[in-house]
């Protein structure tokens, strides 16, 4: 088990069967851009308007990504935020698809593509995470995490106040 020590989150990729059965459960719009790294429409996104708070977490495995209270409007058409849930529950590629120099952000546990991180956010990181939002599912405070993966949340964690 890798679980990470700031989190306490287990961050090992699922099992293979694991894997079957969390992937059989998505749309065809969820499979292309999570699997084929596909990027959904601007300004149609399930949680572009979404403001309560709460966690955003991977659509695909389970795992917190976003808290509610690090969302900003970005005007680009997806959701924008400005920091992870945990910076070890991202994984970061270069993208150099279209023509283009980005960084490319991955489910650190299941390896589905999310989104991309761009230096032009607001303080304090002055970094705008860039969001599918058929990438995540949202929890609101007070309602338990999803569970995909049958790996419980850590005892005692602050999910409130996102």
């Amino acid at each position: 088990m890798a679980t990470h020590p700031g989190s306490g989150f287990d961050l090992t990729p699922p099992s293979p069967e694991q894997r079957k059965r969390l992937e059989a459960d998505l749309t065809a719009e969820e499979a292309n851009v999570l699997l084929h790294h596909a990027t959904e429409a601007p300004f149609c996104g399930a949680f572009l308007d979404e403001t309560r708070p709460g966690v955003f977490t991977c659509r695909l495995c389970g795992l917190p990504l976003f808290l509610g209270g690090h969302k900003f409007e970005s005007g680009t058409g997806w959701p924008s935020f400005t920091a992870p849930f945990d910076n070890d529950h991202l994984r970061e590629e270069h993208d150099a698809s279209y023509g283009m120099a980005r960084t490319e952000l991955l489910c650190a546990r299941c390896g589905s593509h999310q989104g991309h991180v761009f230096p032009d956010g607001p303080p304090p990181t002055g970094l705008r995470y860039c969001i599918n939002s058929v990438s995540l599912d949202f929890t609101p405070d007070g309602e338990p995490l999803p569970d995909r993966l049958g790996r419980s949340a850590p005892e005692g964690e602050p999910w409130g106040g996102g």
